[in-house]
């Protein structure tokens, strides 16, 4: 068979398909909710529980799932965890009540729990440390373009067919990811279509940054060892505060351009992409930033904490929305999401600056699970909190959390390095 030129950069492409679908899966429910009511009676307060749902099996699958693609490998455990949220996906779609909502919701989060930290876990087995901020900001853009996609594909679809079908044809979508994968993915050394000199490049970018011998990777078994270790508490911390604020933002935005701004779901499919377009540009923009960077003499630690504290001084922007005209709070939504995924692709890339390959599913996925929590709890005090005091007090909250999340990674994970 051919060699396949920049292998491992279609690599980061194919991740990124998957975290576009991951995401276009979630946000069905949010961008169709206003035509699900028609049929289903759902208050505030309970879209604010069908969200911790989906959180609290997210966040536990986020660390299950990651120790799970670390143990059966990221090429089968990534198409497992793929084919099960792309089936929940689909079974949204067959439901009558807000119960059944809430169990496929439930679902849904438990399979796409393993989405990131096998993407985390890819990058560290096909990128070198100079190249995997770039990376890892081409998988989690992934996340924008199917937010992006998600409100004007989803009006097209309901004016044409019924929401039902939202679920039905997204939920699909899927299954044809999970063949593509099983064709394309392996290792480096064991990769058929893997030209030479490409693998004699990963090798030895890999090789510039060994494991020190202090302490050898593999006494680390579990997430108790890991967890002695404050960098991955800086970490933990930051995301549980900061995916707090995302998770706010993704699954609120379209309810409250219906509920406050008055549009319907034609408009809102209009509109409601241009926040998550924005945030596409933040994931390619924070991962180019530190990894240039880091080619121009910068040290990986300076390299990703600038880019940090460039995302996180954005997000106070938020705070403005509520009292500015529809187009200016577009804006300031748009800045506040660019702000986050500038954000959130180096923080995706942290667990792989400072563990070793085999152990970055288990720190992505406790990373993950942190930051599904942080949005769970959020998202049930939201609910209650927008259905009795409107959307001002979440949108304070939610625009101080990064710069918080930032001095955490200043003081208590310190410097950005390998740590076994």
């Amino acid at each position: 068979m051919a060699p396949v030129r920049h292998l491992r950069w279609w690599i980061a492409s194919l991740l990124a398909i998957a975290t576009a679908l991951n995401y276009l899966d979630r946000q069905s429910l949010p961008v169709v909710v206003g035509e699900i009511q028609k049929e289903i009676p759902i208050s505030d307060a309970q879209f604010g529980e069908l969200q911790s749902l989906f959180l609290l099996a997210y966040g536990t699958m986020y660390a299950v799932g990651g120790r799970l693609i670390d143990r059966l490998g990221t090429r089968a455990g990534y198409a497992l965890m793929i084919v099960w949220w792309s089936t929940a996906a689909l079974l949204q779609g067959a439901v009558s009540s807000v119960l059944g909502l809430g169990v496929f919701r439930f679902l849904l989060g438990m399979g796409e729990g393993g989405g990131f930290p096998g993407s985390a876990k890819a990058v560290s087995e096909w990128f070198p440390p100079k190249e995997r901020s770039l990376a890892c900001g081409i998988f989690n853009s992934g996340s924008s373009v199917g937010a992006v996609i998600a409100p004007p594909l989803i009006a097209l679809i309901v004016l044409h067919l019924n929401w039902h079908w939202v679920f039905w044809l997204t939920g699909a979508a899927g299954y044809a990811w999970a063949l593509a994968w099983w064709r394309l993915y392996d290792l480096p050394q064991n990769h058929r279509r893997l030209a030479p000199e490409e693998r004699a490049h990963i090798a030895d970018g890999l090789a510039a940054n060994p494991v020190p011998a202090a302490e050898s990777a593999a006494s680390l078994r579990g997430w108790g060892q890991l967890l002695r270790f404050r960098q991955v508490w800086g970490l933990l911390i930051a995301k549980h505060l900061s995916d707090a604020a995302w998770f706010f933002y993704i699954f609120w935005l379209p309810k409250y351009l219906g509920d406050v701004r008055g549009l319907n779901l034609k408009q809102i499919g209009a509109y409601a992409w241009i926040p998550y377009a924005f945030s596409g540009a933040g994931c390619l923009l924070g991962g180019w930033l530190s990894g240039a960077l880091v080619h121009r003499g910068k040290s990986l630690d300076h390299a990703r904490k600038i880019a940090l504290a460039t995302g996180a001084a954005l997000m106070p922007l938020s705070l403005l929305i509520v009292s500015a005209p529809l187009h200016l709070a577009l804006l300031l939504f748009s800045l506040a999401m660019f702000g986050h995924q500038f954000w959130s692709t180096i923080m995706q890339t942290l667990p792989a600056d400072l563990v070793p390959s085999r152990l970055v599913g288990s720190v992505a996925g406790l990373a993950g699970a942190a930051g599904a929590f942080g949005g769970m709890f959020f998202s049930y005090a939201v609910g209650h909190l927008i259905a009795h005091h409107g959307y001002a007090p979440a949108f304070i909250i939610a625009g101080t959390l990064h710069p918080v999340a930032l001095l955490f990674i200043l003081f208590l994970t310190r410097k950005i390095e390998r740590i076994v």
